[in-house]
């Protein structure tokens, strides 16, 4: 479950901002900065947990970087080299994917935006650069696109061939149109595809997952480039072809969402002549309840297909659709392909209000809508 900025998520009751920053990882944490000469550990860990409460996610940050900055000297260069004394380990150089840091040592990035970005921007790139090994700086990187978006660009170019795996990512992240969570850039977006003309063949999956997330975001607003590019990469044969496959898929999911005859032509799902129907779909579903149907298609060609559906909501304001996987395949000549689907109708869920109306469901081939049928969803059973 995707999870915002305040920590909530995964559940009535479970705090992600609590999990990441207790009693536990404040310990942790001033177990770091113990190093420094003269650093009161004692007096940061009481003084950062008193202030937790009543703090989302991100404002826990802001405030355990400030009970650090208040042991540190407070010339940035002297500050930086602080910083830097105090960094643990960097990340295992070993592994390749699913190793994003612990949130607790965001502190330097938090300080480097604070204190670094107008007068000391050099030293500070330094510091992003080392800190990126131990916490992705993603977000911290992007105040310097837009207050120095040459200098910082040039420091990238040599970050797309580092050693590190980390740096490189933060590259491609650090320049996303749409990071989640993170401030906006005022980059053109299409400046770092020369960034992901390296990127794109990394042996990591870290790495290409970024790049695929990456082009997702540019497939929203320049969605031919997106294509265009990754046809490109699969022409230079650099990267693995499955990987490449993979990253092609990632890529397009939302322009595939979409229905765009480019992105699912690239992906093999050409349009063509198929039938379709709704089966064994119930006229009414209460919520909380699951809406259980099969689809069935048939085409007197030998045909991949992709296959979505998409739930129209019924909205007091108005009705509103979401789109959702359903199966790849082929359709056989004479052999009709049946597929089947459960969805649960939750009445809890974080993302949207469901409410009790005429609802629908759209059948979607290769981009292209094939069937539909309504369905009535009553009120939870009380």
């Amino acid at each position: 479950m995707a999870r915002g900025p305040d920590g909530q998520g995964g559940g009535a009751g479970f705090s992600l901002a609590d999990q990441l920053f207790n009693a536990d990882t404040l310990r942790d944490l001033a177990q770091d900065y113990a190093v420094l000469p003269g650093f009161d550990t004692a007096r940061f860990h009481s003084d950062a947990l008193g202030g937790l409460e009543g703090r989302g996610l991100l404002q826990r940050l802001d405030w355990i970087a400030t009970c650090v900055e208040a042991q540190l000297p407070k010339a940035f260069p002297a500050m930086a080299e602080a910083l830097e004394a105090a960094l643990p380990d960097p990340l295992d150089p070993s592994l390749t994917d699913d190793d994003f840091g612990r949130f607790i040592h965001a502190v330097p990035g938090i300080l480097v935006v604070r204190h670094g970005l107008e007068d000391h921007r050099e030293r500070a790139l330094d510091l992003i650069y080392e800190a990126t090994k131990r916490f992705s700086m993603e977000f911290y990187i992007r105040p310097f696109l837009n207050r120095w978006p040459d200098q910082t660009l040039a420091r990238m170019d040599d970050w797309a061939r580092d050693n590190n795996y980390h740096v490189r990512r933060l590259v491609s992240e650090g320049t996303r149109p749409r990071l989640p969570w993170a401030a906006n850039i005022t980059l053109d977006p299409a400046v770092p595809l020369r960034f992901l003309d390296v990127l794109h063949a990394d042996p990591t999956r870290y790495v290409t997952r970024s790049v695929a997330n990456h082009m997702n975001d540019l497939s929203k607003v320049m969605p031919d480039t997106v294509v265009d590019r990754l046809r490109n990469w699969q022409g230079q044969g650099r990267q693995d072809g499955r990987e490449i496959d993979w990253m092609t898929r990632h890529a397009l999911r939302t322009a595939v969402k979409r229905g765009e005859p480019e992105a699912l032509d690239l992906l093999g799902y050409r349009p063509g002549q198929v039938n379709a129907r709704i089966e064994a779909m119930p006229a009414s579903v209460r919520i909380g309840e699951a809406l259980e149907f099969a689809v069935v298609l048939e085409a007197d060609a030998p045909l991949p297909v992709l296959v979505d559906y998409r739930l129209r909501f019924f909205r007091p304001k108005g009705p509103a659709e979401k789109v959702f996987k359903l199966k790849t395949g082929k359709v056989v000549p004479g052999k009709p392909l049946r597929l089947t689907k459960r969805h649960m109708l939750r009445g809890n869920a974080t993302t949207y209000t469901l409410h009790p109306g005429r609802h629908g469901v759209i059948i979607q081939v290769n981009g292209q809508d094939v069937a539909e049928a309504a369905f009535e969803l009553l009120p939870a059973q009380s």
